[in-house]
């Protein structure tokens, strides 16, 4: 028999009503699983458990105890050597000729500075001499390697200078010859202008050098020109706009240079230019005291103190400028 429309009709809704059912308790089970809370909370949540159990594998307990551990010994493998001098500055002469030597002094004494007052007080040339002539020239070198590199580099890093490239490119290949190769043409040159065995032979060859000049170019093109248009627009001076924008926002870069060349010339014993003996620098005296052999290794270690003091005061107070210039001119 067949079926009537009405029977038809009835099959058709009845099975209708069974898929209904199937894709409702599909659903329901989906929503079970299914978080109510909005999506960025969710997402959030994620991340953060993600990032927590990043932080969990890279740095567990054990490996941060091992990462401490090694840059302690590292620390304390950097810092013995002026441990040592230090304490060799005032140690009696059994303990520095000990063997195997001591670190820390048991038996402190300031006769070596007592004698270094009488090794230099019988000198020829005071010590003061030599003191001074190392302020002066540190002070001058380093100071004006400061203003004309800063000016050189504003100039090619702000200005289309013709041939700025080249100037930059024979800047960049000057760094590679080191000061052994460039000592003899600066002493041919320093004697066709007259000034061996002047200061002047130590401190302008410090002036012109290029390492400072690439550090400022290289801190300078991150330095937006804004600044400068809006300091033209206002009526500022180039060099206004030099000494008091500039300057202040490339202050890492010339505290590092000032660290830098002030290291090097407090160091330096210019005996390749001068001869004069009252003109001589302190390291010269060091080295004077050295070659009288070993009676005075009690008055050299308290040489060497006094040498240290100065430019390591000088790096801590400034440390953090020196690690920001690095950053940004990429070197290391």
């Amino acid at each position: 028999m067949t079926k009537s429309k009405a029977e038809m009709l009835n099959e058709e809704t009845t099975q209708k009503n069974v898929e209904l059912s199937k894709k409702e308790k599909l659903n329901l089970k989906k929503a079970r699983h299914i978080d109510s809370r909005p999506f960025a909370e969710i997402s959030g949540m994620k991340i953060k458990s993600r990032s927590k159990k990043k932080k969990r594998i890279n740095r567990s307990k054990g490996g941060d105890f091992a990462l401490f551990l090694f840059l302690a010994i590292c620390g304390i493998l950097s810092i013995l050597p002026l441990i040592m001098i230090v304490n060799n500055a005032f140690k009696p002469m059994d303990e520095i000729f000990k063997f195997p030597p001591n670190i820390f002094v048991k038996n402190p004494t300031l006769n070596n500075f007592a004698d270094l007052g009488v090794v230099l007080g019988t000198s020829l040339v005071p010590f003061s001499r030599y003191l001074f002539n190392t302020v002066y020239v540190t002070i001058l070198g380093t100071f004006g390697h400061v203003i004309v590199a800063s000016m050189c580099a504003y100039v090619l890093s702000k200005y289309k200078v013709p041939g700025g490239g080249v100037i930059f490119g024979l800047i960049v290949y000057s760094l590679m010859f080191p000061s052994s190769v460039t000592a003899t043409p600066n002493y041919i040159i320093l004697n066709f202008l007259g000034l061996i065995d002047t200061h002047w032979s130590i401190i302008l060859p410090v002036v012109g050098g290029t390492m400072g000049l690439f550090l400022m170019r290289q801190f300078m093109n991150g330095i937006s020109m804004d600044y400068i248009e809006s300091a033209k627009l206002d009526g500022a001076s180039e060099f206004r706009i030099y000494w008091q924008i500039v300057m202040p926002l490339v202050k890492p870069a010339w505290i590092t240079l000032v660290i830098l060349n002030f290291q090097s010339l407090w160091n330096t014993g210019g005996s390749t230019t001068i001869y004069r003996e009252d003109y001589k620098m302190l390291s010269y005296a060091i080295n004077q005291i050295a070659s009288a052999g070993v009676a005075r290794t009690g008055t050299l270690n308290a040489v060497q103190l006094i040498m240290i003091i100065v430019p390591i005061a000088v790096f801590i107070f400034s440390q953090s400028n020196v690690m920001e210039t690095m950053q940004h001119s990429g070197m290391k």
